[in-house]
């Protein structure tokens, strides 16, 4: 019998993500009525704001009636319309909890979220019985399904009523055993700008296990009409987009202002409606160039863009197309380092040649190396924090280009006094083409990422480690 009267409380299972919620349901002589799915309440009682897209209901006449073990690649939301059920659920995915069973009784006042991959099966205990669930994808052709046979000896599950008593279909009495079960992989992790030195420090920290794709703007355009259709979405988890339009003073030309505006704000804009509408977590990785460098002291998440460049005015759009995703990580970086051509190897190129070269010596901020960048998108995503906008740089004191200059000359065992400090106006002095205007502040406030448990690197620690290993330099 319905139970009336409780409160929305939501419990986890041992089967990760499998969560029970007891409804509160309204009765009197007349009948009854219940929220079955109120986004507002549910989210803030635990549930995930799973975005349902479609509602199905199943009517079972007859007590016994049997149906799964079935493992979808979407999440559900089961309930209880009329009647009572017995249902076992059991993990089907990859990982530590493969084969892990829960089984309890529901009825119009207890609900389940089954995550995607952990098998739905039930059994009927009243007649009229009818079973409802909302998913959040559409059925296709294309999705991957697991199955397990309802007498799986591993599972064990004790049914009611023994399965050699009940109406079972004839296609579930063939699902396999758990030895033969394919189990499911995770959702797919997506890393777009993969060739560039971002893309290739996510490789070496994320690997290259099935369900992570890396791209490059050959294999998948942001700006193709038939970007909605080129992956089949709902199987993503997460993108990362590490690509960008990078060659700030070519931004300031005719062709590069339509390159910056095309790669960093409308492309961003339309992955941005993708992960939107397909619940991906988006990962988008901006610039220190959003802001005009006139700040005395960091700048934090919330301080206003207030970009100088064609190229910083592309990012900062990127950044509010980004910011749209219910599910984002915005991560601000500066002075980016990694494999390829760079500053740092620059400077230590010319130190070996024995070169004397003149730096820029009024533009300030740090460093951040493409590991340790690579290393705070991992931490983000695996420690789930807030979602939301984050500066990732070295940290230590504040650096000008000249001060690294010095620093690489030293490390690399040539003489500091070799660099000559310069403004940047006497820095481009005679240079053809147009040059952009750069922040003359680029530091960026670590506070709110160090709250989540990530420390990022001394930046003269990591620019030692940088040159010890060498990097290509002879």
């Amino acid at each position: 019998m319905t139970e009336f009267g409780k409160d929305l409380v939501v419990t986890p299972t041992p089967i990760p993500g499998l969560l029970v919620a007891e409804l509160p349901v309204h009765g009197d002589s007349r009948g009854w009525f219940k929220e079955n799915w109120q986004r507002e309440k549910m989210r803030a009682a635990g549930l995930p704001d799973f975005g349902p897209v479609q509602n199905n209901v199943s009517f079972n006449d007859a007590v016994g009636t049997t149906r799964g073990i079935h493992a979808e690649p979407w999440d559900k939301w089961v309930s209880v319309a009329t009647g009572r059920i017995f249902g076992a659920w059991v993990d089907l995915r990859e990982g530590d909890t493969f084969g892990a069973v829960f089984t309890a009784e529901l009825d119009p006042s207890r609900a389940i979220f089954v995550p995607r991959g952990v098998g739905n099966s039930y059994q009927t205990l009243e007649p009229d019985t009818a079973y409802t669930y909302l998913v959040n994808d559409h059925w296709s052709p294309d999705a991957e399904y697991s199955f397990l046979n309802l007498g799986d000896e591993t599972a064990a599950i004790a049914w009611p009523i023994p399965l050699d008593e009940v109406e079972i279909s004839a296609k579930d009495l063939a699902h396999p055993r758990l030895a033969e079960v394919r189990p499911i992989p995770p959702r797919k992790t997506l890393v777009l700008g993969a060739s560039g030195q971002l893309g290739a420090a996510l490789r070496r920290a994320l690997g290259d296990r099935p369900h992570l794709e890396y791209a490059n703007r050959s294999d998948l355009d942001l700006t193709d009409p038939h970007l909605a259709s080129a992956r089949r979405w709902r199987d993503y988890e997460t993108v990362i987009n590490a690509a960008a339009f990078t060659a700030v003073d070519l931004a300031e030309t005719p062709a590069g202002r339509e390159a910056a505006w095309t790669a960093n704000a409308a492309g961003v804009a339309n992955l941005a409606r993708l992960a939107t509408e397909h619940g991906i977590t988006l990962v988008h990785v901006s610039s220190d160039y959003v802001f005009d460098g006139t700040k005395d002291g960091a700048y934090g998440e919330d301080d206003p863009v207030a970009p100088l460049s064609v190229y910083g005015q592309s990012k900062a759009a990127g950044d509010i197309a980004a910011t749209t995703v219910p599910r984002h990580y915005v991560l601000r970086t500066s002075w980016v380092i990694g494999e390829g051509r760079n500053f740092v190897r620059t400077m230590a190129s010319l130190a070996q040649r024995g070169v004397a070269p003149r730096v820029v010596g009024d533009q300030v901020g740090r460093l951040t190396f493409t590991e340790d960048l690579a290393g705070a998108i991992v931490h983000l995503l695996a420690s789930g924090a807030p979602h939301g906008v984050y500066n990732v740089t070295s940290s230590g004191s504040p650096r000008s280009w000249a001060d690294i200059a010095c620093a690489v000359y030293r490390l690399s065992g040539h003489d500091p006094a070799a660099v000559t400090p310069v403004t940047t106006e006497e820095y481009f002095v005679g240079q053809d083409g147009p040059i952009a205007p750069r922040p003359r502040n680029s530091m960026l406030d670590l506070a709110k990422i160090t709250a989540t448990g990530w420390t990022p690197r001394d930046v003269d620690a990591a620019l030692q480690e940088y040159l010890a290993a060498g990097h290509g330099l002879s």
